[in-house]
């Protein structure tokens, strides 16, 4: 049931899911914490799979917009492997909780705009710029809750492309998936719509995880007996939400969105704290 709402909620807000598997298995299962990475990962492979394969047939990810982040996402994985030998824990913590309190609240605040722009068809009367323009990044989807079609131009390409860096660095330091980075990315600094972020960044996703996981099965720390219920509950899970999600005003997603990355805001600073003062938060 756990596995399953897992992939509910990181199919419903375009994120990998491993903040909630991880400490599941860890803390309720007393799981490894190497061996629940490797679950959560195989776990976050599954999860993207289903509900990207279901995204892309309701013509909702925007499949070039996702190759062209995803090369940023994968040089900072890399950098982000070889930084976390040399950078302080706790920095890093600190960093990233300030993005994600910094998100949260920015999504709240705009919740209510991007409503008004679904409505007067805003997100089509941006200007591109040039290297969207080349590339072709625009795309539109249909809203089940609005009844329409929703056109949308992409401009920001190089902030989105420099905040997926962050995303892809934060995956390989801190383990967290980068999913509300990127969803943020494309929905605050590239005029994409908050839904189509969503389907878009779980795209993403699966490339990312399914690195990770040919590294944890090649190391022999992949359960079966552990990765098969996880992986079969977040499939589960996700295919729902990819149900549900279309059908759910934005205000609505924007909101739980905000909450989520407000908990992962409080996670990263909690850990932080621990990390550089030994500091115990609740």
């Amino acid at each position: 049931m756990i596995a399953m709402a897992t992939g509910f909620i990181a199919a419903f807000m375009g994120i990998g899911g491993g903040l909630i598997i991880v400490p599941t298995l860890t803390i309720v299962f007393d799981v490894p914490i190497h061996e629940a990475i490797a679950a959560s990962i195989v776990g976050v492979v599954a999860t993207s799979i289903s509900s990207a394969s279901s995204y892309i047939r309701q013509k909702m990810t925007n499949i070039r917009l996702a190759l062209f982040l995803e090369t940023s996402t994968t040089l900072g994985a890399l950098t982000g492997a070889l930084l976390a030998l040399i950078t302080p824990a706790s920095l890093l913590y600190f960093m990233f909780a300030l993005f994600a309190f910094y998100v949260s609240f920015s999504q709240a605040y705009s919740a209510r705009k991007e409503v008004e722009k679904l409505h007067v068809g805003g997100f089509k009367r941006a200007a591109p710029d040039a290297l969207s323009r080349y590339l072709h990044l625009s795309g539109r989807y249909f809203d089940l809750r609005e009844s329409k079609d929703i056109e949308y131009v992409v401009r920001g390409s190089i902030k989105g492309w420099l905040l997926s860096f962050l995303a892809g660095m934060g995956s390989a330091m801190l383990g967290i998936g980068g999913g509300f980075i990127k969803v943020s990315a494309m929905n605050m600094f590239m005029n994409v719509p908050f839904k189509a972020a969503v389907a878009t960044s779980k795209f993403m996703i699966g490339f990312t995880a399914a690195t990770g996981a040919i590294v944890y099965y090649v190391a022999g720390i992949v359960r079966p007996q552990l990765v098969a219920p996880v992986a079969t509950g977040t499939i589960s899970g996700a295919f729902l939400g990819t149900l549900i999600m279309n059908k759910v005003r934005v205000k609505w997603l924007k909101l739980a969105f905000s909450c989520l990355t407000l908990y992962i805001g409080y996670s990263m600073l909690k850990k932080g704290l621990l990390y550089a003062l030994g500091v115990v938060l609740p």
